[in-house]
Parts: structure tokens; C-alpha cells; sequence
């Protein structure tokens, strides 16, 4: 079987995740990583024995012997780099955002679509195992219709204003940052989930701290706790801490969520609860392994992962049997796993695509545009992959 070469854009945080992610998918080579800093690259490309090393992402593009990339840079690059991997004929995999604007977003869908090439964009919250549970309740009616959606994604990690890193800066992350970084992963677990589509929103964003106290020198994602004192620079912020939405889900549903990287003492704390006429389902990140299900009638329960206890259409989700715990890295695996064979087999995109990006830009936009107005705001129609 033919061994799939790809190349890792970016070598911060994401970088490495995904570097880490490649290496675990059956006939799929690491071959190159590239990094502004030539030096961070080389350092870790060694450490995983990565053969080409580069700080220009064209020079890479340009080996036919690279079939894919990986963008794990700053937001404000992805367009040019996926624009740039497309025309050169490489399958691409982006960290969300997608892009900064919503029509760059539309260029890259349509451009990917014309190239037939596979694209993806790294929603990959869906694909822990009691997320992809509770789709499949939902799916076999357990859940009834559902009337309400509501849930947070809350962080603390940029709690203190001497806490920095390149997404509060606007002109590298785009002009959202809360609600892009973490509300997008929400409202994307929220459609797939449910199946069902926002329709309209009511936003409210708050920056708490207008100013930050910049370090004069490079901060990794999330590094910034462990800084002691040291040299700053006061830096005027224009990308908002927290932010709260309530919303329109199809004719029925109502539903609501906050966003925030100010929250004292949660660390990734993503979760989502879903509220139907028959049952409901809750499920919490920093707590993966399990799901609860909640009754009007009856006992409410907390389902524990196990493979042999999912329903079949979520079991191809999970890797190890039951007591054998799956959580974020994972997410990638199955995420990569399911983009390569796709590479290979020419079979169906089950993943989020670009066109799914393009759905959450236009949801950020649409958020953004209600926050200004100070009212509701409809989404525009869009017809997006599952």
C-alpha cells in the first residue's frame, strides 16, 4: 500500500498535535515541517525524525513527492497557504478558523471543489466517542424532538492581563477570537450533534481587558502560566474574552451558549447539553469518557465509553475497549484517519470539510454582526456537508 507523504505547516501547539496525530495513522509519512523559525522546525522535525525541514511553506509545495498539508499556523495565513497547496495540487487538513473573512473561506470551498481535491477543516471535537453517541440517540429518536440546546465553552488561560499569546492580536487571529478559537468548535458539535442549523442569533461580546501586557519575547499556546515576571509591553486588545449568544435552531428549537478564555479554574471545559421531548443527553470534555442521560420518568444514567456498549455507527470511533480512556489526541487520529483513507480509498468525506469552515465564518460573521447591532441578526442559508 502506497505510503502518503505530508508535510506539517507550523510548529507551535497545533504544530506538534498534529505532528503527533500523523504518526499515528496507518500508512502516512510525516516527510517535512515547516516553521518561520528555522530553527524551532529543525528542532522538531529531529525529535521525530522528520527527513525535510523548511521556513518557506513554497518550497515544500513544490515536491511532487508531498501529497498533503497540514496548516497549523496563525489564522490570518491560512488562506494564502491552503490557496497555495490547492493550486499546487496537495490535499489540505486546516485548524479552524478556516480563514479570517468569510469570503476567503468561499474561494478556498469553491477552489478545493474545482481541484477535486480532499480538504478538511479540523472541527475534530466531534469524534470523541460519547459525542458521536449522543448524534446517534438523537438520530435513532431516543431524544425525541429536540426543544432545547444549551452549553459553554469555557478556558482561563488568558484570565490575567499579563497573559499573552498571537490570537488577541487581531491582525494574526482575524476579528474574532473567543467566539472563532472556541465558540466555532461549540457551534459546530451543536449542528452536527442535532442536525439541525442556526437560523438567527443574539450575540453579546466583552473584552475585559482593553489592554494587555505583551512579552517582548515569542509565547507558545497556553506556555503563558508558567511565565514569571518580566519585561512588557502595554498592547491595546481588540478581540473580545468572553462572549454569550442565544439562538434560533430550525422552527422549534431554542438554545444557548457562552464562550470564555477568562473562566477562573476550567481549562477546556467544553460542554454541551441536549434537551429532547423523549430524553435528554449532557456530555462534558473534561470528562470524556462519559455521557449522561437524563429521564422525566425514570432514572437518569451516566453512561461509561465502551466500544461493545456505543451504538454500531459510533463505534468505529473508539479504539480501546472499555475502562481504556480516549480523549483529545485521539480526536485527531480518528479526524486524520478518516482524511487519508479518503486520500487512498477515493471513498466518501466523512469528516468536516471546507465547506463546513465556510459554514462557521459565516456563523462567527453572523455574531459579530449581531454583537454591533445589539439585536437578533438571521444566519444567511447555507447548505453545508454533515
Amino acid at each position: 500500500m502506497k505510503t502518503i507523504r505530508t508535510a506539517i505547516f507550523g510548529t507551535g501547539f497545533m504544530g506538534r498535535v498534529h505532528l503527533e496525530g500523523v504518526r499515528r495513522v496507518e500508512n502516512v509519512e510525516a516527510a517535512a515541517v515547516v516553521g518561520r523559525n528555522e530553527e524551532a522546525a529543525r528542532r522538531l522535525g529531529a525529535a521525530f525524525g522528520v527527513p525535510k525541514i523548511a521556513a518557506d511553506y513554497r518550497e515544500v509545495l513544490r515536491d511532487p513527492s508531498i501529497d498533503a498539508a497540514h496548516i497549523c499556523t496563525p489564522n490570518a495565513q491560512h488562506f494564502s497557504m491552503a490557496k497555495d497547496a490547492l493550486e499546487a495540487g496537495k490535499h489540505v487538513l486546516c485548524e479552524k478558523p478556516l480563514t479570517t473573512t468569510v469570503a476567503e473561506a468561499e474561494e478556498l470551498s469553491a477552489l478545493a471543489a474545482s481541484k477535486g481535491l480532499r480538504n478538511c477543516v479540523c472541527h475534530n471535537l466531534r469524534y470523541y466517542p460519547q459525542v458521536q453517541q449522543m448524534r446517534r440517540l438523537r438520530e435513532a429518536g431516543d431524544l425525541g424532538d429536540i426543544l432545547v440546546v444549551q452549553g459553554t465553552y469555557s478556558q482561563d488561560w488568558l484570565l490575567y492581563d499579563t497573559d499573552w499569546n498571537w490570537r488577541v492580536d487581531s491582525k494574526a487571529g482575524g476579528a474574532s477570537r473567543c467566539m472563532a478559537d472556541i465558540g466555532s468548535h461549540w457551534f459546530d458539535m451543536a449542528e452536527h450533534v442535532t442536525g439541525l442549523r442556526l437560523a438567527s442569533v443574539c450575540a453579546d461580546l466583552q473584552t475585559f481587558h482593553p489592554t494587555r501586557k505583551q512579552p517582548k519575547g515569542s509565547v507558545e499556546t497556553f506556555a503563558n502560566k508558567m511565565m514569571g515576571p518580566g519585561d512588557y509591553v502595554e498592547t491595546p486588545i481588540d478581540t473580545e474574552d468572553f462572549g454569550a449568544v442565544i439562538f434560533r435552531m430550525g422552527n422549534r428549537t431554542r438554545g444557548s451558549m457562552t464562550a470564555s478564555q477568562v473562566s477562573a479554574g476550567r481549562k477546556n471545559g467544553l460542554r454541551i447539553e441536549v434537551y429532547g421531548t423523549k430524553a435528554s443527553a449532557a456530555w462534558n470534555q473534561e470528562s470524556p469518557d462519559e455521557l449522561w442521560v437524563g429521564h422525566r420518568d425514570v432514572g437518569n444514567e451516566i453512561f461509561v465509553k465502551d466500544p461493545s456498549l456505543l451504538r454500531p455507527e459510533a463505534r468505529s470511533y473508539a479504539d480501546l475497549p472499555g475502562g481504556h480512556s480516549e480523549g483529545y489526541d485521539d480526536t485527531f487520529k480518528q479526524v486524520f484517519r478518516r482524511f487519508y483513507g479518503s486520500i487512498r480509498e477515493g471513498s466518501s468525506a466523512e469528516y468536516p470539510q471546507f465547506n463546513d469552515g465556510l459554514r462557521q465564518m459565516v456563523i462567527l460573521n453572523t455574531v459579530l454582526e449581531s454583537n454591533k447591532k445589539r439585536g437578533w441578526v438571521d444566519v444567511p442559508a447555507f447548505k453545508n456537508s454533515k
